[in-house]
């Protein structure tokens, strides 16, 4: 895999644009975590100082193919302006007159950020020549593309594939590492290792579970990953998130699974309700009642994890293991991120909800390995899968 990166390229003067994941978790219109806009900081202060006149272009969220400001980047572009201390333009639009004339004006050292690309439907369009049209309006006022937006890689979507496809491309430095990092959870295992699941976004994770499997010695499953496998044993899990499709998909890995190689939560902290001053109490997992919820793993099960990941030579994290964002329900998170970080062995934690829980929970991001800024992506990459956004970049 050759790709140029910016320190390659010529960028003195010259209009940039770069594909960034800014898809930062909002309260209303204020950002609950800038992690990935921090990540983002260093490739694009590096163009700022060489004199490139900088577009920002990102998704946020899922907002179907039409503008809503529930989804607006004008907050992102607020706090990247602060982050940067200097001015960030956001004409508030993505390729019409505004943004033409926003990128038309840039200085050297400038930045201009677009608004939300998923606003136009083209953007995540499955027809090519839909996603082209959008592309080569992306494309046609710049002088150079950079992909720095890791997170998007997996998706062929117009900013990430069909963009580069048109102009001379590079990747910035958050790519860079990312891909040196997960290389080495791909090809260069240091063992044991043990894979740590969790989170409430439960599909991606599953569609990786069979390669896992082939790979990891133990997997550790937490979160609301647990209750498909929880369910497929046979258990309850009360008013738990729980898809029923999974449940099969779960029963089969089990099957597929060396004795003892996925181990789950044998006690949960269960409330009737996601809230901080619900009542909650420590359960056996096959004991939760039937009108609660897990929204943790429980003490018991945390101190097995860790001394599971003490053994590790090789840890991989992706997704908390409860509502860590409330605090009698972010323990088993924390004891987790404790035992990474204590391990010694070579560690990645990945997605956005895992970063989130590292610097809310108060770890530094220097005490692992590396920190990802892609969940999705980064499971796709450790599997051996071609990812689109990668592969537009090859030289």
């Amino acid at each position: 895999m050759t790709m140029k990166t910016i320190d390659d390229v010529a960028v003195d003067g010259r209009r940039v644009l770069v594909r960034a994941d800014l898809n930062v978790p909002l309260d209303g219109d204020r950002i609950a975590d800038d992690g990935r806009i921090r990540a983002s900081l260093p490739t694009l202060i590096a163009l700022i100082n060489r004199g490139a006149r900088v577009i920002v272009c990102s998704h946020l969220g899922r907002p179907g193919g039409w503008p809503n400001l529930k989804y607006s980047l004008a907050p992102v572009a607020a706090r990247l302006g602060r982050l940067l201390g200097q001015e960030v333009d956001f004409p508030g639009d993505i390729v019409g007159t505004q943004a033409r004339a926003a990128i038309a004006a840039l200085r050297p050292g400038g930045l201009v950020m677009l608004e939300n690309l998923r606003f136009d439907e083209a953007e995540t369009s499955k027809d090519d020549m839909t996603r082209g049209y959008f592309a080569d309006r992306l494309a046609s006022p710049v002088d150079l593309y950079v992909a720095d937006g890791f997170g998007a890689m997996h998706r062929k979507h117009a900013s990430v594939y069909d963009v580069p496809l048109r102009c001379v491309s590079a990747v910035g430095y958050l790519v860079q590492a990312e891909i040196a990092a997960l290389r080495l959870l791909a090809a260069d295992i240091q063992r044991p290792y043990v894979v740590v699941l969790g989170g409430a976004k439960v599909a991606d994770k599953f569609d990786a579970f069979g390669s896992l499997i082939s790979k990891a010695d133990r997997i550790l499953v937490g979160g609301a990953m647990a209750f498909p496998f929880l369910a497929a044993r046979g258990l309850k899990t009360g008013t738990s998130l729980l898809e029923a499709g999974q449940v099969d998909a779960a029963a089969r890995y089990l099957e597929l699974a060396a004795p003892g190689q996925i181990e789950l939560p044998s006690d949960l902290v269960v409330a009737t309700e996601i809230a901080a001053d619900a009542p909650h109490q420590a359960v056996a997992a096959d004991a939760i009642p039937a009108d609660q919820m897990g929204l943790d793993i429980g003490p018991v099960s945390a101190a097995r994890f860790a001394a599971a990941i003490g053994t590790a030579g090789t840890v991989f994290w992706n997704g908390p293991m409860g509502v860590f964002e409330l605090t009698p329900y972010a323990a088993g998170t924390r004891s987790v991120a404790h035992a990474i970080t204590d391990s010694g062995a070579f560690t990645v934690a990945g997605g956005g909800d895992t970063g989130a829980a590292i610097r809310a929970l108060g770890f530094p991001g220097d005490a692992f390995s590396h920190v990802s800024t892609g969940g999705g992506a980064s499971l796709e990459f450790i599997q051996g899968k071609t990812l689109p956004g990668l592969v537009a970049l090859e030289t």
